[in-house]
């Protein structure tokens, strides 16, 4: 078995473009801290109370009717929430021990101080960033690491770049005679794991050193934990307007998001450019998320937020899906024991993602995270009142944001003008940008060099006028799946 340093020793020196070097992401991108001082909560927080109560105030300046005012009561509540307990209740589970910790927490099993990991990736037709990508996972400094990276059929050259890492560096490859889908072929290589961990990348990022380690330390110090997400920006930011805009918008998501979300252990989305499990707390469900199934056909999106509500749910829903999912378990074994395993998030874990640079394909990868939500909404929507009440608010205020969107855009940005009140969606275009701002100024507190933040409300501008339309497109269209994930 190779160590962590001749694995980086034969993995040699990361491509240039490929190297997490801040020039390439922008600058003052170094990771916020866990706990900001107490001036910058104090300055958010007096930030955050003029510019919330005037979008809250919108609707009623416009003469709207009284669902509006709660849509704007519930930003007000949702927005304040989550960063409140972002900057005030967030501990990074990598740098010290989590304040915030469930009783009983001898019912979870221990790791060792340096559990196996496997590190799973599947790829298909990748050949110009595959070698980045699994470069960057070989030059992992997480010790007692074992590499799986799976061929769902490719038919673009990427077999023979894989063929070739593969002589050079320690990774087991497999190669799928025909393409079967990702999350099948993540499946494959969890049958050859030989980890207490399973970690998983995309095929178009590019990993920190210390990343994966990072994560596996969370989850070792808090057995607690099913799983943790990194902390992803744009690989490409540089690229485009439209990249610049991605990456602003990254950021707030899992710096503020996911940050509010872990302080109550109830991360919602472990997301794919570097998602660390638990193998105990999801290899028995690996076959039911394979073989997911969502209004009479078969799910094929790799869906993040599905495997994330198998391990915050299996407390209620894993004795079913065992049942009806069993898998490869001899006959009579009843598999691991259902665990009320929490979830979390790793700030100082960083991993790159190259996201779209044109809005055609952005498009496409918003559809497909659209359907997810939706198929995830009908699983984790049955449960996730049960994680206590800021988890609720946090989740069911996400999804009536969410739905309520398209209602609301057709009705300021549509209805309104085409009947002479331009009044409205003036005050509607105004909310959403100062709401953007304000996110933009989170961002610029945690990066004090970086101009970045100002992408920010060209994020929520955009979110309105295009991406609340693509919800009911993706509930018309949830049978459509695909594998791409093309960001050109």
């Amino acid at each position: 078995m190779r160590t962590a340093a001749s694995r980086r020793s034969a993995a040699g020196r990361l491509p240039a473009q490929a190297e997490p070097r801040p020039a390439a992401r922008g600058a003052g991108d170094t990771p916020p801290a866990a706990t900001p001082p107490a001036r910058r909560r104090a300055a958010l927080a007096l930030a955050a109370a003029p510019l919330l109560l005037l979008i809250a105030a919108l609707p009623r300046l416009a003469g709207g009717p009284a669902p509006l005012l709660a849509y704007g009561a519930l930003v007000l509540t949702m927005t304040s929430a989550l960063l409140a307990v972002a900057y005030g209740w967030y501990d990074d589970p990598a740098e010290r021990v989590m304040r915030r910790r469930p009783a009983g927490l001898h019912a979870f099993p221990a790791l060792p101080e340096h559990p196996r990991t496997s590190f799973l990736l599947a790829v298909k037709d990748e050949r110009e960033g595959i070698e980045d990508c699994v470069r960057s996972m070989v030059a992992s400094d997480c010790p007692n690491l074992q590499i799986i990276v799976v061929d769902d059929g490719s038919t673009d050259g990427t077999r023979e770049v894989l063929r070739r890492l593969a002589a050079e560096l320690p990774v087991e490859v497999l190669f799928l005679r025909r393409n079967v889908g990702k999350k099948r072929a993540l499946v494959r290589a969890a049958r050859r794991a030989e980890g207490q961990v399973l970690a998983f990348t995309d095929s178009d990022c590019v990993l920190a050193p210390d990343a994966l380690r990072r994560c596996v330390l969370a989850l070792v110090r808090h057995p607690e934990l099913g799983a943790v997400s990194g902390h992803a920006r744009a690989r490409n930011a540089e690229a485009t307007l439209l990249t610049r805009v991605q990456d602003a918008w990254y950021e707030g998501q899992f710096r503020i998001a996911k940050a509010a979300e872990s302080a109550v252990g109830a991360v919602t989305c472990i997301s794919g450019p570097l998602a660390v499990f638990r193998a105990d707390a999801v290899l028995d469900y690996l076959p039911a998320w394979a073989g997911d199934r969502f209004l009479g056909a078969e799910f094929r999106f790799a869906t993040d937020r599905q495997l994330t509500g198998y391990v915050l749910g299996q407390r209620w829903r894993g004795a079913r899906l065992k049942r009806r999912h069993p898998g490869a378990r001899p006959a009579g074994d009843p598999g691991r024991p259902e665990l009320p395993w929490r979830t979390a998030y790793v700030a100082s874990a960083r991993v790159w993602t190259t996201v779209p640079e044109r809005l055609r394909p952005f498009l496409r990868q918003q559809v497909r995270w659209k359907k997810s939500f939706l198929r995830n909404l009908c699983f984790s929507g049955g449960f996730m009142w049960r994680r206590g009440p800021v988890a609720a608010l946090f989740f069911y205020g996400h999804v009536l944001l969410v739905l309520a969107a398209p209602a609301l855009a057709f009705r300021h940005l549509l209805c309104g003008p085409a009947g002479g009140l331009w009044l409205p969606a003036v005050l509607y275009l105004a909310g959403i940008l100062l709401k953007g701002v304000f996110w933009g100024l989170a961002f610029r507190l945690d990066h004090p060099g970086s101009t970045r933040w100002r992408y920010r409300p060209l994020m929520s501008l955009l979110s309105v006028t295009v991406l609340s339309w693509l919800l009911p497109y993706a509930l018309l269209t949830l049978r459509r799946g695909v594998w791409s994930r093309g960001a050109s």
